[in-house]
């Protein structure tokens, strides 16, 4: 089933959480709306769901409008961050809770929870009840229970959000092999870039109840489409520059070839750390540097590269090649930038 949101606009009191939002989910796509506390994220999917009713604009389900239907009617799953799993209910008990609400005979309802125990890998765990159970095992009950009535969209607001880094990890694999099997149509919501980067096909990111960009997470990361995408989405390097006569913007030794932006016009400018490139030889377009600090991430070394004036930018290297390379604070290097973004600012 797809969706569609039109022009969808959301107040409470003077403040509007969500403000003319649009976008399209096509069937069997898993989508997640990305941004941070206060975007508007939860409330937009509240409203897909008919959890929440829209000051203005329009849900189509199928192309149908749904607008007006309940959460009933429209079919929808919708998982919680904090599970809302029924304490004094088993497993298996939390999961078929759907199907007796819905009068579904007694043999296809078993058969029905024992095929999703199976399907959330939690086969055998039927007689536990919530709390003998870990945080990621009872987000797999929810998501199960939602998926109790076959319902045609599955919504997950902040799924993984009360879990630690390992277990939403391993969630983030299952949801993705989840999807694959149970082929619906499926939107969550998130604040975390790595997750949305990781597990959707699509992301939308918003930002003041408005959408900034849509699109897959490779353009969403390589080709931002304003200064909050640059900013919010993996880490960044941003300066500020005045535009030169010669399609040039200077600073310090750096210097950007800009295009045809007019001369005096300030600019902001945004690459990626890993998009420094840094060498103990000076090659082509490089400047001199001194690195005034080493900081270990895992897989890269992070350096904090002085450029003179008070100038200072940062580069990730792989770990190897820093090591190799002798990389350390006091060391003289030179370094260039190999990709970057242009805004104006006036």
């Amino acid at each position: 089933m797809s969706i569609e949101v039109r022009n969808l606009t959301k107040t409470y009191g003077s403040f509007k959480a969500v403000d003319r939002v649009s976008f399209k989910v096509e069937t069997g796509e898993l989508l997640a709306l990305l941004g941070p506390s206060g975007s508007g994220k939860s409330t937009l999917l509240r409203m897909v769901a008919g959890l929440e009713t829209p000051d203005s604009g329009e849900v189509l389900l199928t192309g149908q409008e749904s607008t007006t239907l309940s959460a009933r009617q429209r079919n929808v799953g919708f998982v919680f961050q904090h599970y809302a799993l029924f304490k004094h209910m088993n497993v298996r008990e939390n999961v078929a809770f759907g199907l007796k609400v819905r009068k579904v005979p007694q043999a296809e309802a078993e058969a029905r929870t024992e095929e999703l125990l199976g399907l959330v890998q939690m086969a055998g765990y039927g007689g536990r009840y919530p709390s003998q159970l870990s945080g990621g095992q009872r987000q797999r009950v929810a998501v199960a229970r939602a998926l109790a009535p076959r319902p045609r969209v599955l919504l997950l607001d902040e799924p993984f959000g009360a879990l630690d880094a390992k277990v939403k990890s391993e969630l983030r694999d299952w949801i993705r092999r989840l999807h694959e099997e149970a082929h619906i149509t499926t939107v969550f919501v998130t604040h975390d870039q790595e997750e949305a980067m990781e597990v959707a096909k699509k992301i939308i990111i918003l930002d003041k109840g408005r959408v900034e960009q849509e699109g897959d997470p490779r353009a969403v990361f390589d080709r931002p489409a304003t200064q909050f995408v640059a900013d919010f989405v993996g880490e960044t390097n941003s300066i500020e520059a005045i535009a030169e006569e010669d399609g040039l913007a200077v600073w310090g030794p750096l210097r950007f070839s800009i295009g045809t932006v007019a001369k005096g016009r300030r600019v902001r400018i945004y690459f990626r750390p890993h998009d420094v490139y840094v060498t103990s030889k000076k090659e082509s377009l490089q400047v001199p540097a001194t690195i005034t600090g080493e900081f270990f991430k895992g897989a890269f070394t992070e350096l904090d590269l002085d450029l003179g004036g008070g100038r200072r930018v940062y580069a990730h290297l792989p770990r190897g090649l820093s090591e190799a390379s002798g990389f350390a604070p006091g060391a003289a290097v030179y370094a260039g930038i190999t990709g970057f973004h242009v805004f104006q600012l006036d």
